[in-house]
């Protein structure tokens, strides 16, 4: 009790850390790691072991689904060749690299170990890079790249986090079995992972019509896709991302509008939690496991964890370097005609924060094998792969602005596409009104129509400017939001008037609950009307 009691409180704190980072706009990941050092350094909180074949159980599912469900798989399958290089190839030439720097570096630093160590820091975080970049106003096709390398990236560095664990805990073990084996696990998880969505595609469709039922079905989804693909040896990691991605690309067809509103507002909580929970389960075990390195001195520590953190660093820019060096040619054959200029290959280089996975993944290594065995160098495993997580996300995360500002990258800004896609759909529905509608009442008629000229009229007027982003001049798209700000103004009107009414007892409370989720639903549409600069 006393634990759980502890954790609750530290919820609280990030829940007021998070306040502080958004007023502050300050990235959120940063402030995680940051406060997991915080709490690794105060002084008689107690150290709180979790059994590490929960970790995966308990944070992974739930993570990669949420990252996968975010991610469009258009966009996606547009940019899947560089996606791959980077998700495959970058992870598995980080992992050797930091094997043999490792293994080198590192007195009794097994080849084994060596190689764990390079799986476990090799995939960057999905969190932790959107996170880091919102607002920065990059190209959305190298967006597109990030997420969906932190994306599958987790999937090809925990497969071989598998190989490499299975070569310590077991003996006997053949690298061409295990080649084969690599596709066995890969092919058979995105079969269950498929699967496992057609199945709940249907119970979406024919059975759950509840949005609590929906909501509570996307929670099990991941859980039951992971331990499916698991019982049969599988990769659980690919199961949940590809059953993400189908369930995501067909989810306007799934869930009724007040599931979405649900799914998406519980989900997001849900994520904060985790996030946070890990961080807090971290710090409260790094004092434990600075206790256990014991046989090294505070010189050798830093040594090993500055140079692993700096050749993860490293290693993505080498990766990149042909592309730079030779943009026309290598360039294009990987990126094609986006984003292959020089300057987004820079950011994409200075992309690489570790988080979440990682951490995760350290967590989860056995503390002992074959009955009594210790599990070689964990404390060590755990401390350079926090040192990596911290180093990436500080000096990267914070200095991601600066390097944008100094390559004077422009910003890109998707509002033109959003006005085009506004003015479309309502001329749409229109044209729909005019063709099929017009035998109604002319007082109906006009009522409905006139709504949809009205929001019509508003785009036109509003039209973007070509210079969104010129010098100092003033955006015409602020008059657009203007218009909307005085809308949200009078239904905060409305909403003190309902409370006025439930204060005093002079409705019926379910009218008046009734009438408030209407101007919660509204004030939604509202606030994701207005244009941000």
């Amino acid at each position: 009790m006393e634990n759980i009691s502890l954790i609750i409180i530290l919820l609280f704190v990030i829940a007021f850390l998070w306040l502080l980072s958004k007023r502050f706009s300050f990235p959120f990941p940063i402030v995680l790691v940051l406060f997991g050092t915080l709490i690794s350094l105060i002084p008689g909180l107690p150290t709180l072991t979790l059994s590490p074949d929960i970790i995966f159980l308990l944070f992974l599912p739930p993570l990669l689904y949420g990252a996968a469900w975010n991610t469009s798989w258009h966009d996606f399958r547009a940019a899947i060749r560089p996606i791959s290089l980077a998700a495959i190839g970058l992870v598995l030439f980080t992992t050797v690299a930091v094997a043999v720097v490792a293994h080198y570096l590192i007195p009794s630093f097994g080849w084994p170990v060596a190689f764990l160590l390079g799986a476990i820091i090799s995939p960057p975080d999905v969190i932790s890079a959107t996170a880091v970049t919102k607002g920065l106003g990059l190209h959305p096709g190298l967006l597109t790249i990030l997420e969906g390398e932190s994306l599958i990236n987790d999937a090809s560095a925990l497969i071989a986090y598998r190989y490499a664990l299975a070569a310590i805990m077991t003996t006997g073990f053949v690298w061409w079995e295990a080649g084969l084996n690599f596709l066995y696990v890969a092919a058979v998880g995105i079969a269950v992972g498929l699967a496992v969505a057609f199945i709940m595609r249907i119970i979406h469709e024919r059975f759950s019509c509840d949005p609590v039922v929906d909501v509570t079905l996307t929670f099990l989804t991941p859980y039951s896709s992971y331990l499916i693909a698991e019982h049969f040896q599988a990769s659980g990691v690919l199961a949940v991302v590809t059953t993400g991605l189908y369930l995501s690309f067909r989810s306007a067809k799934l869930f009724s509008h007040q599931g979405r509103i649900m799914t998406e507002a519980i989900w997001e909580v849900a994520m904060f939690i985790l996030n946070g929970l890990i961080f807090i389960l971290i710090g409260l075990q790094l004092r434990n496991v600075s206790q256990g390195l014991g046989q090294y001195s505070k010189g050798s520590l830093i040594l090993y964890g500055l140079t692993i953190s700096v050749l993860v660093i490293l290693i993505r820019f080498v990766w990149i370097l042909p592309s730079l060096i030779w943009p026309d040619r290598v360039g294009r054959s990987i990126y094609g005609d986006r984003g292959y200029e020089r300057k987004n290959l820079m950011v994409f280089g200075w992309s690489g924060m570790r988080g979440i996975v990682s951490m995760a993944a350290a967590m989860a290594l056995p503390l002992s094998f074959a009955g009594s065995h210790i599990f070689p160098h964990r404390n060590l495993l755990i401390f350079l792969t926090f040192c990596v997580i911290l180093t990436t996300l500080v000096l990267l995360g914070l200095t991601l602005p600066w390097l944008i500002k100094v390559m004077k990258l422009e910003p890109y800004s998707v509002v033109a596409q959003e006005y085009e896609v506004r003015t479309k759909i309502v001329s749409e529905a229109i044209g729909k009104i005019e063709e099929q509608y017009s035998l109604l009442p002319d007082e109906l008629l006009n009522n409905i129509k006139s709504k949809y000229e009205v929001k019509y009229n508003r785009l036109q007027k509003t039209a973007l400017p070509s210079n969104y982003f010129g010098q100092g001049k003033t955006l015409t798209s602020q008059v657009f939001n203007q218009y909307t700000q005085v809308q949200l103004e009078l239904l905060e009107v409305e909403r003190n008037s309902v409370q006025q009414m439930h204060l005093k007892g002079s409705a019926s409370e379910s009218i008046l609950k009734k009438i408030e989720r209407e101007l919660d639903v509204e004030e939604t549409r509202l606030r994701m009307e207005m244009y941000e600069s």
